[in-house]
C-alpha cells in the first residue's frame, strides 16, 4: 500500500512495484473486459457463425408477422442451439480473448481502434 495516498491512487512507484504480477505472464484483464468486451466479441462472432439459423429466423419472423411467437418457435430454438453451444464453449472464450488481447495490444501502439483502423480512407481527392 502506498504511504502517501493510502492505496495507489496518486500513481507512485512505490504502489505500483507492491502490485502482483499476473500469473504466469498473462496480460491482466480488467473486469469489464472479461465480463462486458470479450462476451459481446463472443456474441458478434457466434452471430457471424449461426448467420444461416439467424436468417431463416428473421425470414419467418418477416413472413409471419404477429403470429412469430407461435410460428418461428422451431427456427428460435435452432437459432438459440447454435449461439448457446459458442457461449458455453472454453475454447471459443478463448479464441475470442486472445482475439482481443491482439486488438488491445494494437491500439496501445497506435492509438488507433481496430473498427477504425478497419474503414477505408480515401488515398487522394
Amino acid at each position: 500500500m502506498c504511504r502517501q495516498c493510502g492505496g495507489g491512487s496518486c500513481g507512485s512507484a512505490e504502489w505500483q512495484m507492491e502490485r502482483p504480477a499476473s500469473a504466469a505472464g498473462e496480460p491482466k484483464l480488467r473486469h469489464v473486459e472479461k465480463d462486458v468486451l470479450i462476451p459481446k466479441m463472443m456474441r458478434e462472432k457466434a452471430r457471424e457463425l449461426c448467420s444461416d439459423k439467424v436468417q431463416d429466423f428473421t425470414k419467418c419472423c418477416q413472413e409471419t408477422g404477429f403470429l412469430m411467437v407461435i410460428k418461428c418457435q422451431q427456427e428460435n430454438a435452432a437459432l438459440k442451439e447454435c449461439l448457446t453451444a459458442y457461449y458455453s464453449d472454453p475454447a471459443f472464450y478463448e479464441e475470442c480473448k486472445m482475439e482481443y488481447l491482439k486488438q488491445r495490444e494494437e491500439y496501445r501502439k497506435t492509438g488507433i481502434p481496430a473498427k477504425r483502423k478497419q474503414q477505408k480512407l480515401p488515398t487522394s481527392m
